[in-house]
């Protein structure tokens, strides 16, 4: 009986060395959970567009500003960064994953450096078209979407062929006008005029 008394207590030196281990093993799944939980909070990005108005005339190169801001995460080059623009026809997408995404187009680009936290857009030779509220939204790579306020971009018409032909028609009417004005004055100084010759001529001869 001493010899099976001496081997309960390793049994039970077993049962809760097993315990133990399970309480191990749960204590190394909740550590590992963790980080996965608290992943998404360090990202504390800004993404800040200044100003919130910006104008342009026709054919000139605007830059939208967007610049990014995270303390905690000094490399930014992992973001995804996309810009889309929103005015009465819709929403349109101009730049997706950090690239130009319209067909044919190399008026718009991001002009910033992503590294520093620059992502601004570029559009050269800026249209009509082209007016509307430009957005700079950026994913992170824990896929949580920050956007910026939007930049309001109005363009002024440059005066163009049809701006001159106007500035020519009215010129033409100005001086159409001062010529009748000219010819109204000849016809009512006609007959004065008239008078005063004869009277020269009459005195001249006396």
């Amino acid at each position: 009986s001493a010899v099976v008394f001496s081997l309960s207590p390793g049994t039970d030196g077993g049962v809760t060395g097993g315990g133990a281990n399970k309480e191990n093993a749960a204590a190394v799944t909740h550590v590992t959970g963790q980080p996965l939980l608290l992943t998404p909070e360090p990202w504390n990005l800004l993404v800040t567009q200044t100003p919130a108005k910006e104008k342009a005339k026709e054919g000139e190169t605007v830059v939208l500003n967007c610049h990014l801001n995270s303390p905690q995460h000094p490399s930014l080059t992992d973001l995804m960064v996309k810009w889309y623009k929103e005015d009465e026809k819709g929403q349109m997408d101009l730049l997706e994953k950090n690239v130009t995404i319209l067909p044919n187009n190399s008026r718009i680009f991001m002009s910033g450096d992503l590294s520093q936290g620059d992502v601004s857009l570029i559009i050269l030779n800026v249209t009509a078209s082209d007016h509307g509220i430009y957005f700079c939204q950026v994913t992170l790579p824990d896929g949580k979407v920050v956007t910026g306020d939007g930049t309001k971009l109005r363009i002024r018409r440059a005066l163009g062929l049809f701006g001159i032909e106007e500035s020519i028609g009215t010129i033409i009417g100005l001086v159409a006008a001062g010529i009748g004005g000219i010819v109204v004055l000849i016809v009512v100084l006609t007959p004065q005029l008239r008078k005063c010759i004869l009277c020269m001529r009459q005195e001249s001869h006396q």
